[in-house]
Formats: structure tokens, C-alpha cells, sequence
């Protein structure tokens, strides 16, 4: 039964039905006489109390069961990776870390281009290999169920992250590169500076795309 003055709005309704009951009875009476008012009062007062107390609350709708099946806690995961943007390493490590969860993944690739191409604004051949490999990244991630969108960041991938963290509330990053030796970014020391610079777990997947071997470092910010 719905409590009908659990709001001001509705007491100052409940009271203007009051006032208007009143009303009407005042004028049967004077109508009428007394009888008549009785069974005015009598007749308003049911419709009143079926209209009031006896209208059911709204609905909620209970999702259906395959709506239910599956559904596990909600996961947004930012994933920066360029050159091993589509290795067969990093998307096994994606899928492993979205399982269980209705996972959202972001894939930036930084489009990385020469010193002598950024100041002469000729990134257009950068940008263009990076969707093509995050492209194929996507498509590859989406052909094992895990949902994700992508875009081209900004060449410094500290600074894609930034830029990424502004639309896309991530709760952990993923950051692939090349092994030891061959990573322009382990000599850069973007792993370590995303660790002091973002306060989220950071995942650091090396990914041996000539071998697709990808090996993982502790998921836990330093």
C-alpha cells in the first residue's frame, strides 16, 4: 500500500482533496440536507482512499535471464601500445585481464614518428601505420568477444595516456613494448614515469612480436 504524503508535493495535494472534500460536503448539506451530505461523504471518501492508498507502485522491470548470464562487475581497461599493438602477446594478456568482467578496453597507439618529421609536420605516414596496427588489434580483440574501441594518441605516450585518462576513467593500464634493447620506450623509461605519474595499477606486457612471447611484470604500482 502506497504512503500517500511521503513527499511535500503530495501532502499539499493530499491536503487540497481534504479541502475539497469539505467543500463538497458543505454544499450537499446545504443542498440536500444531512443524508444527502452522508452519502456524498461516503461516495467521495472510497473514491479517494481507491485512487490513493490502493494504486500499486510502478513496476521495476527484472532483466531477463540471458540478460543476467555473464554480466560480471564492470572493467575499463586503457591499453598504450604502438609497433606491438596487434601481436598475438598483448591480446592474449587484454583478454586475460578482462575475463570475468563486462570489460570496456581502450587500445591508444601513439603514432611515433622521427624528430625530423614532427617539426615539419609530416606525421601523416606515423598516424596512418598506427591505425593500421590498432586496427588490426581491434579486429583481432573483437574476434574473441572482448569489446574495445581505439584511437591514435599523441607521440608521447606518457602524454596519450593523459589525454586518455581525460574521456576514459580507466581502472588499470596496460603498457606493451618491445623487450629490453629493442624498446625505445624502456630507454625513455615510460614504464616507470606512468608508474610515478598515474596513481592506477600499470601492467607492463613485453612483447617479443618475432616470437610472439610476451611476458608479464608485477601489475602493482610502485
Amino acid at each position: 500500500m502506497r504512503n500517500p504524503v511521503r513527499t511535500e508535493a503530495e501532502a499539499f495535494s493530499f491536503t487540497l482533496v481534504i479541502a475539497g472534500l469539505a467543500l463538497a460536503i458543505g454544499i450537499a448539506a446545504w443542498l440536500g440536507g444531512p443524508w444527502v451530505a452522508l452519502g456524498v461523504f461516503i461516495g467521495l471518501a472510497l473514491g479517494v482512499l481507491a485512487g490513493i492508498f490502493l494504486r500499486s507502485e510502478p513496476k521495476v522491470r527484472e532483466p531477463a535471464i540471458w540478460e543476467r548470464q555473464g554480466a560480471g562487475p564492470a572493467r575499463r581497461i586503457l591499453v598504450i601500445a604502438n609497433e606491438t599493438c596487434a601481436a598475438r602477446g598483448l591480446g592474449d594478456e587484454i583478454r586475460y585481464r578482462a575475463r570475468g568482467y563486462d570489460a570496456d578496453v581502450l587500445v591508444v597507439a601513439p603514432a611515433l614518428s622521427s624528430h625530423v618529421r614532427y617539426w615539419t609536420s609530416d606525421v601523416d605516414g606515423a598516424r596512418d601505420a598506427a591505425r593500421a596496427r590498432l586496427d588490426s588489434s581491434l579486429a583481432a580483440l573483437a574476434a574473441a568477444g572482448v569489446r574495445a574501441r581505439g584511437e591514435v594518441g599523441d607521440e608521447d605516450p606518457l602524454q596519450a595516456i593523459e589525454d586518455a585518462l581525460r574521456t576514459f576513467g580507466a581502472d588499470e593500464i596496460v603498457i606493451s613494448t618491445h623487450p629490453p634493447g629493442r624498446s625505445n620506450w624502456l630507454e625513455k623509461n615510460v614504464v616507470a614515469g606512468a608508474r610515478e605519474r598515474f596513481e592506477l595499477p600499470i601492467t607492463h606486457v613485453v612483447v617479443d612480436v618475432e616470437h610472439e612471447a610476451a611476458t608479464v611484470e608485477s601489475a602493482e604500482t610502485v
